[in-house]
Order: structure tokens, then sequence, then C-alpha cells
């Protein structure tokens, strides 16, 4: 296993055996988040997305394990880093992938609304920033869109043949595309990186259709969240998104 490890991250490690990929979770890691995650992974298998298979749930020495398809390439983010210049061709696909996803349909998945309001009630914000967090979430157009959730260019695999991959669905919900444009563009600012989210929200907005404003006004709500479970070294930027309720 150790000569095969893909990816060391919070509590999981990711290697390869063979054709398949093998996540491992840490010992206690929850059962039913696992299972929740593959059931997940499992439910978009079908929605015309190339998502990798799901094979088998097991254990490995006491601790809980995923094993799905081995999908062969690079991720996006590693092409963006060798080719800077071709950059923008790249924010194009992701994009376009990221719009096709949203086209999806899988009525089986929990509702974005849901997840956001329980985070929102377990984020370290004082009781008027979560009523007033609350409130805009509940004044939100409802809509069924399949929300990956952590859409961003290491989760997108691009095996030799071009062909696009979209892994890890642990945190895909339905709902409104919005909130999931406004998770990728956190993603993007959380890595120091403002200028390719600034490209990244005007291109998807000039592709889709959708005001800017409008994303923008999920920002608070999708930051509040995140901090629930993001990093140490996230959350002080998060908390600042969150508490800015009326951000223009």
């Amino acid at each position: 296993m150790s000569d095969n490890v893909i990816a060391v991250r919070s509590r999981k490690t990711i290697y390869r055996e063979g054709d398949t990929l093998v996540k491992v979770f840490d010992a206690d890691y929850a059962k039913y988040d696992v299972l929740s995650e593959a059931l997940n992974q499992a439910r978009v298998e079908d929605i015309g997305i190339n998502v990798p298979k799901v094979i088998e749930v097991k254990t490995i020495d006491g601790k809980w394990a995923i094993v799905s398809e081995f999908i062969e390439g690079k991720t996006l983010s590693q092409l963006m880093k060798e080719n800077p210049a071709k950059k923008d061709e790249y924010l194009n696909l992701l994009v376009d992938l990221q719009m096709q996803v949203h086209n999806a349909r899988c009525p089986l998945l929990a509702k974005l609304k849901d997840k956001m309001n329980r985070k929102i009630s377990e984020a370290n914000l004082d009781a008027v920033t979560r009523y007033e967090l609350h409130t805009r979430l509940e004044s939100m157009p409802k809509h069924k869109k399949v929300c990956h959730g952590d859409f961003c260019p290491s989760n997108i695999i691009i095996k030799p043949d071009g062909t696009p991959y979209i892994i890890d669905w642990s945190h895909v919900t339905q709902g409104n595309a919005s909130a999931d444009v406004a998770r990728t563009y956190l993603v993007f600012c959380l890595n120091y990186d403002e200028e390719t989210a600034e490209r990244y929200l005007d291109l998807f907005c000039q592709k889709s259709g959708t005001e800017k404003r409008y994303i923008q006004k999920w920002l608070p709500i999708v930051a509040a969240s995140q901090s629930v479970k993001g990093k140490p070294e996230e959350r002080e930027l998060l908390m600042k998104w969150a508490s800015v309720v009326e951000y223009e």
C-alpha cells in the first residue's frame, strides 16, 4: 500500500490497487458518513456525468474503506500549473463541466437548504448573524439542480484521451446551483488566487446567464456552512465572509 499512496488528506488515505482506487478512513470516522459518501457517489453514477463507479465498501484493518474505479490521468489543477498559457481554456472547461452537473437531476440526494441550515446553526457566529443567514437562506429560490459541493480543478481528472471525470462526491446535494458556484469561488479565494476566482465567476455568469450579485448573495451562507468543517487556517477568512451578510 505505502508505495501506491496517491494522497493523504484529513482523516483519510487514498491509494491505488490495480485498477481500483481505495479510500481508507481513519478508525474514528463515523460509519454513517462513509456509507453516505458511497451512496452519494453511487447515486450520481447514472446522471449522465463521467463519475468513477463504486465497486465496494469494506473494512481494512478495522477501518472503513470505499473502493472505486481508478481513473488514469491528471487533475485539472495539475494541468493548470503545467500549462499556464492554457489557463483560460481550462477555466472554460471547468465552467462547462459544472454547468453539465447543474443540468442533471437526482431526486434521491439530500437537499442543499437542509444541509446549509444545519451548518449555519453549528457555526461559531453570534445569534443575530446566524438568524440573518437563516433568513437569507430561506428567501433563496428553491431549485433541484445537482450541486457537487466542492467543485474545483483538483476534483476533475482528465484522462490521456481528453475525457474528463469528476471525483469526490461526498458533499453532493440538490438545490440552487448558485450556492455551488459560490463554493467554487471561495475555494479559489482560500487558495489565495482571487484573480482566478474573479475570472471564474465572470466566466460562469457569462456562460450561464446568471447575474453576479445573485451568486454573491450566497457567499456568506456558503462561508458559514464551510467554516464548520473548514481547516483551522481557513476558518478566519470564512468567518469574515460569513459575517458580511449584506455583501455586495
